[in-house]
């Protein structure tokens, strides 16, 4: 049985189409708010598991299209369907979510004092036209050389197993990154800049200061945001 939409915010005004965001995701949805966008919820599941060979690039592209294309189906067809991907890559080595303890260790373990990538594959769908436009989202992300008793007190939270690479960049207590130059919220799994210039070819603006309300949020200063919005990045 579909996933019934849940009506996370009040609907547009009937003169623009309906958004639709394809995440439960707490964190997705709070940096979607920041665009001041009114939107509503359909939940999307996709198999997450990756191709043979598949890069994490094409792999988080073809999930963020997938779960565009599955809440579409609950949505009304004038609806623009937002869905999102983030992955963590080590070395083009995919990162998921971990199964179990053991897992989640391991990995924080082999990519603390590193650095790894993290991208996030957007996709926005208009079922009425069949209209589709992605983007992709790439930061390099430095871990700080934290010790195997942060790592088990963190697991013990129960922190990582619902997220891409065994962590959360915005958890108060681990604080596992040590630095970052690239798109925070990139990182915490919806590039915000990213999606403004996307909904723009639909003809959807955002309704604050993207990049001064994403800093001011997430306590970040930004030092990429101007490429992004020209598209250089």
């Amino acid at each position: 049985m579909r996933a019934k939409p849940h009506i996370e915010r009040a609907k547009l005004s009937s003169n623009n189409p309906e958004l639709i965001l394809a995440s439960t995701s707490p964190r997705r949805r709070q940096l979607m708010g920041l665009g001041g966008w009114m939107f509503n919820i359909i939940p999307a599941e996709v198999d997450e598991t990756p191709l043979s060979g598949e890069s994490p690039q094409t792999y988080v592209i073809r999930l963020a299209e997938a779960k565009a294309r599955f809440a579409a189906q609950e949505a009304p067809s004038r609806a623009i369907v937002i869905a999102a991907d983030t992955t963590v890559a080590d070395h083009g080595r995919i990162l998921g979510k971990p199964k179990d303890v053991h897992e989640a260790t391991t990995m924080l373990k082999n990519i603390r004092g590193r650095i790894h990538q993290v991208f996030t594959a957007l996709a926005v769908y208009q079922p009425a036209n069949n209209a589709l436009e992605t983007a992709l989202a790439a930061t390099d992300v430095p871990m700080r050389d934290y010790s195997d008793a942060e790592i088990q007190a963190y697991v013990a939270t129960g922190d990582p197993f619902d997220k891409a690479g065994s962590y959360a960049i915005q958890h108060p207590d681990f604080k596992p990154v040590e630095r970052l130059n690239g798109c925070y919220a990139n990182v915490v799994g919806l590039p915000l800049c990213h999606l403004s210039s996307v909904l723009k070819k639909f003809g959807i603006t955002p309704q604050s200061d993207i990049p001064l309300v994403c800093q001011k949020t997430l306590q970040y200063h930004c030092n990429v945001f101007t490429s992004i919005i020209k598209g250089e990045l």
